[in-house]
């Protein structure tokens, strides 16, 4: 399939990192949220980002220009009508995404290709809510979007090899490195990397160590750019408990049962860096303990 015009459903975080690198790459993008004020804070932050790159040097002012022309903003449907390839970013809700699906799979025609940027919910579930449900392929990509090289290609029970094949290539042509995994809970990325986060959240309930200094051993004896309490701050510890709770759901064992204390913070509302509090404090300059 010869993909040129790509709609991404979701103008947030994930959804406008997409847009972004998707129209850098030169395809056409239809960006769509429910309301117009979702749809110009994900235009907003893609202009942000584009404007960093032109000051640093690394984008010249009428690339950027050429990037955002590229980049068309919907509060409807009717306009992913257009594209070859759907990649939904929203909530990362099952019910809600099934029932986008279930919607997309009436309004579009059945040679388009649904992707679900999620990343832990089955894709094969989700896939039962659209007439071809060969049509329907995970595309989880990593946070922030326009510097994470890595894609996870998802296949669902019944997704086909040309369905695959096609968002390989699309990932490729976005600058990305697609690997494909199968359809089980976590999928490998954040089955590995959940757990992880939980225990170190374990480690600071306990009181091992300071939140600072779990981060430091983290950073300094594994060689991880950030650490675990630091990323689950800037993944959100609403999708952190989220996740965690599909992977002791999906398989189970009780290895994966989320940590008492994540589970208070998101009730407390504090999600990390989107709320200005969560293990550090992002409120004001800099961050603090």
């Amino acid at each position: 399939m010869n993909v040129e015009t790509i709609a991404v459903i979701g103008a947030g975080q994930m959804g406008s990192g997409i847009a972004q690198v998707a129209a850098q790459s030169g395809y056409r993008v239809i960006l769509r949220d429910l309301t117009e004020e979702l749809v110009r804070k994900g235009l907003g932050r893609i202009e942000h980002f584009l404007s960093r790159a032109v000051s640093k040097g690394r984008l010249e002012e009428s690339e950027k220009a050429a990037i955002l022309a590229r980049i068309e903003t919907t509060v409807g449907l009717d306009p992913v009508r257009e594209a070859q390839v759907v990649i939904e970013a929203i909530v990362e809700d099952f019910e809600a995404k099934r029932a986008l699906f279930e919607e997309l799979g009436g309004l579009c025609s059945p040679s388009v290709i649904f992707a679900s940027n999620t990343s832990s919910l089955p894709i094969t579930a989700l896939a039962s809510a659209v007439p071809h449900p060969e049509r329907v392929i995970g595309m989880h990509f990593m946070n922030p979007v326009p510097l994470m090289k890595l894609v996870e290609v998802v296949r669902g029970l019944r997704t086909s090899d040309e369905t695959h094949q096609t968002v390989c290539t699309l990932a490729e042509g976005m600058g990305k490195t697609p690997v494909t995994v199968q359809d089980y809970p976590g999928f490998v990325s954040n089955r590995l990397l959940m757990p992880m986060i939980n225990e170190a959240i374990y480690c600071l309930m306990e009181g091992v160590a300071r939140a600072e200094d779990i981060d430091q051993v983290m950073k300094l004896g594994a060689n991880h750019p950030m650490g675990p309490l630091e990323l689950a701050d800037l993944i959100g510890l609403d999708v952190c408990l989220a996740i965690m709770e599909t992977l002791h759901e999906g398989f189970g064992d009780s290895k994966y049962r989320p940590c008492p204390l994540l589970r208070k913070m998101v009730q407390a509302g504090l999600l990390g860096r989107k709320t200005g509090r969560g293990f550090y404090d992002y409120q004001g300059e800099g961050r603090r303990r």
